[in-house]
């Protein structure tokens, strides 16, 4: 059952869905913005008089979650000239794998890549990936002392300046941060490609919801989320509406 204000008011609905994209994109919100389980989201929607079940979010997220955060991504400009690298390992099932990352001088996320070694060819493919998912090269790759890095750097893009420092590559450990939130609250990855899915949206989603707020006062981050909040709207609507006019009917409910 579907809760909504008025008796008979009838919206339109996701194809194939009964849910309106309001409660689709709010349940897929909550879910990538804040470290909550599906149970805890369904507890949400509960208080506000949605009835929806764990696993009917669950679907949910893992339907449009990544079409959103590739929506938001088609949004921002185009990504800096100055790319930081870093890879961190992430124990799946027990075993140890590799989150590479790459984020620009801003701290945009460009791409992330799950795999199980650290070497020269994980290294090569990953910057392949990095330069056909954003369609340009760097300025400048800042990278810590991995020689990996320096080795894929001189097949893939020699041309490129290569920065080779621990120190200078902050930017991208710490955008590690918010990975390890998750992961800490989701007690661990389960497969390989569940966390590449997840952290694929994660990473589209979570940092459109984060602006650089000790940047910025108050009542600009106000204006600054606001604007954000439109443009998740204008997204999630374009991407969610079905094409044909099927709708639901409302009962009374908020």
């Amino acid at each position: 059952m579907v809760e909504g204000a008025v008796r008979g008011e009838r919206v339109p609905v996701v194809q194939g869905h009964r849910y309106p994209v309001e409660v689709i994109s709010h349940c897929v919100w909550l879910y990538f913005r804040f470290p909550l389980s599906f149970r805890e989201v369904e507890e949400l929607m509960l208080q506000r008089g949605v009835v929806v079940s764990h696993e009917t979010v669950r679907r949910w997220c893992a339907k449009f979650g990544q079409a959103y955060a590739d929506g938001l991504r088609r949004r921002r400009p185009r990504p800096g000239d100055k790319w930081h690298l870093d890879e961190v390992f992430v124990k799946i099932n027990g075993v140890r794998q590799y989150l590479w990352r790459a984020v620009d001088q801003d701290g945009n996320v460009l791409d992330i890549l799950v795999q199980s070694r650290r070497d020269k060819a994980a290294a090569r493919r990953f910057l392949r990936r990095l330069m056909k998912k954003t369609g340009a090269v760097p300025r400048v790759m800042v990278t810590d002392k991995l020689r990996s890095y320096g080795a894929a750097h001189r097949e893939v893009m020699p041309s490129i300046e290569h920065r080779s420092h621990k120190g200078l590559n902050n930017r991208a450990e710490n955008s590690h941060q918010p990975t390890r939130q998750r992961e800490r609250a989701m007690k661990g990855f389960r497969s390989v490609g569940g966390a590449q899915r997840f952290l694929s949206a994660f990473s589209g989603i979570s940092l459109h919801f984060r602006p650089r707020r000790h940047l910025i006062t108050a009542a600009e981050h106000r204006l600054e989320m606001t604007i954000r909040f439109t443009i998740w709207d204008q997204i999630t609507e374009n991407i969610s509406r079905a094409p044909l006019d099927e709708t639901v009917t409302f009962v009374d409910g908020l």
